[in-house]
């Protein structure tokens, strides 16, 4: 019994440092070196990606975000600041009230099929608003120029960027709004679509994030 005890013991012992050891090595120095590379070598991807404008974070450029009016009384749905430009729509897995900038809590797509009676009317409402919100007096959106992007959102809902084809269809908007030459909106949109990643992968694209605050700068 004795020899019993004593073997339980040492097995306990033991068992007892292997904790403490994986618990220091994985649970503290792992996870210690691990955040001290990441922010000395790679800071900005370590912190989200951060956007600063005046020595504020105003977001992220790997996540979108929304540009609307204060919700108003009895609305469900804030209405669109048309003062500048604005991103994919984000229906998605579900939404929240706390980050008033981006209504998704999860990231995800809608999952729903092509002829899906919901989705159908979603991509028709859209494409419906985009027409009336980007029509100006002097100039009306052509419905089969609205790009596929302008009425849908993408597979993670936090898509930050748009095609340059929906950035220019909300210039005539953007400028008016602004008070704004439609020549300077276009040059600024020209001035932040980049091209294919290597040259050859994904499309061209515009973050909707960076050309609101180069929009702001120059909107005064």
């Amino acid at each position: 019994m004795n020899n019993s005890a004593g073997s339980t013991a040492r097995i306990l012992g033991a068992g007892l440092r292997a904790l403490l050891v994986l618990t220091l090595v994985c649970g503290v120095i792992y996870p210690l070196a691990v955040t001290g590379i990441a922010q000395g070598l790679f800071s900005h991807r370590a912190n989200g990606s951060e956007v600063k404008e005046a020595g504020r974070v105003v977001g992220s450029s790997l996540i979108g975000q929304r540009y609307d009016l204060p919700l108003k009384a009895g609305q469900e749905t804030p209405a669109p600041d048309l003062r500048w430009f604005q991103p994919r729509p984000s229906n998605g897995l579900g939404s929240n009230s706390v980050n008033t900038q981006y209504k998704l809590i999860l990231s995800g797509a809608t999952n729903r099929s092509g002829d899906n009676k919901e989705l159908i009317q979603w991509v028709k409402d859209a494409k419906a608003a985009v027409v009336r919100d980007n029509s100006t007096a002097g100039y009306r959106v052509d419905p089969a120029a609205v790009p596929a992007d302008a009425v849908t959102s993408s597979g993670s809902g936090l898509d930050p960027d748009i095609s340059p084809e929906y950035a220019r269809l909300q210039v005539h908007r953007v400028a008016e709004r602004n008070h704004l030459s439609v020549a300077r909106v276009e040059k600024l949109v020209g001035e932040h679509t980049e091209g294919r990643v290597l040259g050859f992968v994904g499309e061209p694209r515009v973050n909707v994030l960076a050309l609101n605050i180069a929009l702001r700068e120059l909107a005064g």
